[in-house]
């Protein structure tokens, strides 16, 4: 059994020093980093070689919803919309919800649009948690929950995933609740490991939450891009509704990252205090692109079978080359990413290998370490992380150069 860890973050003198110790950014002597994504961009641009590091599409989204945001601005929709977002969005959300999964939030009181996803989770952490509280995080986590975290002054606590499947232990699940956690900010499908938890791990993270009386918030925005087993929201389960914040966003699921829409839903209360706080965030955003997507959600169910089925036959192009490179591979089952062991080449330092594979063979990936606290990067140090949302040709193009890994080292 792994104990959970833990991170705390002290009230540094300005806020923004709590946000880069949480996102990894802080270094001893002070001095401010930058993020992996912006180091291992800088080197395939310096070396030509295909980025697999940051996951977003090199391809945009189905016409009909980019045709609606064309139609939207010229038909007028470019000032601010509602702070809670455009009716006809919540509407659609909610439609979504209840189409997918059966859930019936009210599109009034119950759904708020916000500036993707990231502003999601970061109004719900910052109306919920606080000094004196803990944020429980599976590890590696995704580097902004850190960031977030840091910057409410609640302490990051953590939970190892661990290869190859990378489930939690249910006793070090159990270990790490306790009457200081006041959120439990889960990831489903799990960015970086690809994992997608099962409904009985789900239910034990509820029945855990119910018993310590946390908030649950879940970043769900991989929910139509899993392989061979079914997306299950936790506010679907038992015991969840009422204390449950459910997030996800159109990027992911339409390959239009840059739009920046998301959305949440929940129960009136918890959804009226994240609006308190994402009001004077960003207001609103984005309008002819929430109304864009509001047809988006529309489309017939084909297109999400469909952009699943696409993505799974990418993973697994992508992961042919990884395994003819040497390394050890994790077939995951959600996302866009997928996790590779370097150990069996012999190499155990995986932000090294990062920093060399550009120039080695073409490839740039990101290296897991960067999303866990100092334990966990070392339990994590030897593993690796690619992105195979990408045209096929250029992961075919990827594959063919990581296959001659072993003949370069």
């Amino acid at each position: 059994m792994h104990p959970p860890r833990e991170l705390s973050t002290p009230l540094a003198p300005a806020p923004w020093q709590r946000t880069a110790l949480g996102a990894n950014l802080l270094a001893p002597d002070g001095g401010l980093g930058v993020t992996i994504f912006e180091e291992m961009t800088t080197l395939a641009v310096q070396t030509g070689a295909i980025n697999l590091g940051q996951g977003f599409p090199d391809e945009d989204g189905p016409a009909e919803i980019r045709e609606a945001a064309r139609a939207a601005i010229a038909a007028g929709a470019n000032q601010y919309a509602p702070g809670k977002g455009l009716p006809q969005l919540r509407e659609a959300v909610a439609a979504h919800q209840e189409r997918f999964y059966g859930l019936a939030p009210d599109p009034a009181t119950e759904v708020i649009i916000t500036t993707g996803a990231t502003e999601g989770i970061a109004a719900s952490l910052l109306a919920f948690a606080g000094p004196g509280d803990e944020v429980l995080t599976f590890e590696p986590f995704y580097d902004s929950y850190g960031a977030v975290i840091g910057l409410s002054g609640a302490t990051h606590t953590t939970v190892p995933l661990a290869a190859p499947d990378f489930l939690p232990d249910p006793a070090a699940l159990e270990a790490a609740f306790n009457e200081r956690t006041r959120v439990v900010l889960l990831n489903n499908p799990h960015n970086p490991t690809g994992a997608v938890f099962p409904p009985e791990i789900l239910q034990r993270v509820v029945d855990l939450a119910e018993k310590h009386d946390s908030i649950i918030i879940t970043d769900e925005v991989y929910e139509h891009l899993t392989f061979g087993v079914r997306h299950t929201p936790v506010a679907t389960l038992p015991g969840a509704a009422g204390r449950t914040i459910t997030i996800s966003s159109a990027g992911k699921t339409f390959s239009l990252t840059g739009w920046k829409i998301g959305w949440l839903s929940g129960p009136e209360d918890l959804v009226a205090a994240v609006r308190t706080v994402k009001q004077f965030l960003t207001y609103s955003s984005g309008t002819p692109f929430q109304a864009a997507i509001a047809t988006g959600l529309t489309l017939a169910d084909d297109f999400y079978t469909g952009i699943a089925a696409a993505l799974e036959q990418k993973r697994d192009i992508l992961s042919a080359g990884l395994r003819a490179a040497g390394f050890d591979v994790f077939t995951p089952k959600g996302t866009y990413f997928v996790n590779v062991d370097t150990a069996p080449l012999g190499i155990t330092d995986a932000l090294d290998l990062a920093r060399r594979l550009p120039a080695l063979v073409g490839v740039a990936a990101i290296p897991v370490p960067v999303f866990c606290h100092p334990e966990g990067a070392e339990r994590t140090r030897s593993l690796l992380r690619f992105a195979f949302c990408k045209k096929t040709e250029v992961l075919e193009e990827a594959a063919a150069r990581l296959a001659t890994l072993r003949g370069r080292l």
